[in-house]
């Protein structure tokens, strides 16, 4: 699948998280042949400049130098392990502006990056870097978590709901299997809530889903393995989650697209609740490629 994902931005904070992530978008630039952009963000201090003693406005800049000297030497420490190669980036401002400034200047396909924000303070005020990329970026992103072992994507799940944007799921999730030779499980939530059914109403809500899922039109001379199945759960999030980790999937195929501006702005409640819980990586497509 040469070409689906011509460039990769991995952003890193240099967290042991951010460092796991990196290993994801090495088996993404490898499966696709892809070039690699690594990005660093070094905060812009400016502001806290304009009404600072000379004295410690001169150490501020020192130390700003300092960082990105520092961020370089780790950067180009990194290119020199790889046997591929890895362009190199270092930025100063806000991480997520930055982060999807880079991608809109050099035509990125995918955003490699970890869940955790810079600090805690940061998260608690205003979201984590991954929120705020998620919200603003036109290219899918691809959410990692730490894990003690080496990323593989031989299994992907695709949740569906029946809606107009699943389509573009499973053309991504396609392409995704197709490049790692995976295979893949389009899954249906039967939400329950809290609401009791009989067994024989339960078997025939699943069974008129699973009949729906098969029904669907299948791509002409398919050559992987694409299964379907249903899941009893309280809803559609506690069910994907659960499910993934329990069949022990290698990643999630998800969009953010929603219906309305407030939606927008939270994620959709279901995708939101999912790439917080789940240790899944998560693949998740922007609105903008849902249309």
């Amino acid at each position: 699948m040469a070409g689906f994902l011509k460039k990769i931005l991995w952003a890193t904070d240099f967290s042991d998280e951010s460092q796991e992530a990196f290993h994801s978008a090495e088996a993404f630039a490898k499966a696709f042949r892809s070039q690699l952009i690594a990005l660093h963000v070094v905060p812009d201090f400016s502001p806290a400049l304009y009404d600072t003693a000379a004295v410690v406005k001169g150490e501020l800049v020192r130390r700003l130098d300092f960082i990105k000297g520092d961020a370089q030497k780790k950067l180009d420490s990194m290119q020199k392990h790889r046997q591929s190669d890895l362009r190199t980036v270092i930025k100063e401002g806000t991480a997520a502006k930055k982060i999807i400034e880079t991608v809109e200047e050099e035509g990125v396909d995918l955003i490699v990056m970890g869940r955790r924000g810079l600090s805690a303070i940061e998260k608690l005020f205003i979201g984590s870097v991954a929120n705020q990329v998620l919200r603003t970026s036109p290219v899918p992103v691809l959410l990692t978590k730490k894990t003690s072992s080496r990323p593989r994507f031989k299994k992907i799940l695709v949740p569906t709901d029946f809606s107009s944007q699943e389509e573009v799921e499973r053309d991504y999730a396609w392409k995704l299997a197709k490049g790692f030779d995976s295979e893949l499980m389009l899954l249906y939530i039967l939400e329950l809530h809290d609401y009791e059914f009989p067994p024989r109403v339960l078997d025939k809500m699943f069974d008129a889903v699973m009949k729906r899922l098969k029904a669907r039109k299948k791509r002409e001379k398919e050559d992987i393995k694409v299964v379907e199945d249903v899941y009893r759960a309280l809803n559609a999030a506690v069910g994907i989650v659960d499910y993934a980790e329990t069949h022990k999937f290698d990643m999630i195929v998800m969009s953010t697209c929603v219906h309305s501006r407030l939606e927008r702005f939270f994620l959709g409640s279901t995708t939101e609740k999912v790439i917080s819980y789940s240790h899944v990586p998560i693949f998740a497509i922007p609105p903008s490629k849902c249309v």
